[in-house]
């Protein structure tokens, strides 16, 4: 009964969904924020890795190459290192199954009730790609069925489904005093 309450509270999913990244077209997490989360120093957490290298195969774990790492992380070349701050060493990626995975490798009760908190937020958000998936086919097919008329209508609903735009500079009203 105690561990069941601990792991519904141990992490709120919004914040383990920040520490989701879409990287090389895989949904992971770096080992910096999962030995955040797990409360362990993250050279420990790639020790524990390294001890059992065969269960971490490429598809689990990555390392990433520096030019990733920087996106991540852009520091000052000049810039002494700082702990969390720079990058000395390309930092490894877990994808869901790599998470799992370190369940078996971290054995404390938290690392337990934080990986069945970052599962649940996986899968939360598999279920939430799908339903726009689905939304979208409904869309569209019901763009088949009707007429010309609905077409604005149909447009304003892709609009809302689609990404944000990002509004150009020059759509901006300027402010202070423009001169002419």
């Amino acid at each position: 009964m105690k561990a069941a309450k601990n792991e519904n509270n141990i992490i709120p999913s919004e914040l383990i969904e920040r520490r989701i990244y879409i990287i090389r077209g895989r949904k992971v997490m770096l080992d910096s924020d999962l030995a955040d989360l797990y409360q362990a120093p993250t050279k420990r957490l790639n020790e524990a890795v390294r001890r059992n290298a065969e269960r971490f195969p490429g598809d689990f774990m990555f390392r990433l190459n520096m030019d990733e790492a920087k996106l991540l992380s852009p520091r000052p070349q000049f810039a002494t290192l700082e702990k969390g701050k720079n990058i000395k060493y390309a930092p490894y990626v877990f994808t869901e199954q790599g998470v799992a995975m370190l369940s078996s490798v971290l054995r404390s009760e938290r690392a337990v009730a934080v990986n069945i908190a970052i599962m649940r937020t996986f899968v939360r958000l598999r279920q939430l790609l799908a339903s726009n998936k689905e939304l979208a086919e409904k869309v569209a097919e019901m763009e088949k069925k009707y007429d010309k008329q609905f077409k604005i209508v149909f447009d304003v609903l892709k609009q809302l489904m689609g990404p944000p735009k990002e509004e150009d500079e020059s759509d901006k009203n300027p402010i202070g005093f423009v001169l002419k």
